[in-house]
């Protein structure tokens, strides 16, 4: 879930949002939102506490009125997924796929200090496992 929520946010922070207070379908989201967030421009930075943060409802709506990139395209739905394309066939895949920025980030940052764990300490002669 942790990885899911940095996903939303990265689209967020990197595209901006604008949410409309006269279009109905805000009406819930502008229940809880404060008026200085309604419009917030493309990389901004993000965040939310963990566990009595920003609630699913909340992000849905905001990804809902994520702003058009420089080509006049919204690049994610409301689900926080995309269409992405076979690079072969150039054809859509079936199903939209959830892509963002900080998953890949959080990835790295877990394998440099899984390298650096195992780069120290004995190792067995036998085996080159480290040693406990």
């Amino acid at each position: 879930p942790g990885q899911v929520l940095e996903v939303h946010l990265g689209w967020l922070a990197k595209a901006g949002w604008t949410v409309n207070p006269d279009d109905p379908k805000n009406a819930k989201l502008l229940e809880t939102l404060p008026e200085h967030l309604y419009d917030v421009p493309a990389e901004s930075l993000t965040a939310t506490p963990v566990f009595d943060g920003a609630t699913n409802d909340e992000i849905a709506g905001l990804l809902a009125n994520t702003k058009p990139n420089r080509d006049g395209d919204v690049m994610v739905d409301a689900d926080g997924k995309t269409v992405l394309f076979d690079g072969r066939s150039g054809e859509p895949f079936k199903y939209p796929i959830s892509v963002g920025y900080m998953y890949m980030l959080k990835l790295h940052h877990l394998v440099d200090e899984k390298i650096h764990a195992r780069s120290t300490g004995p190792y067995s002669m036998i085996t080159q496992q480290p040693l406990a």
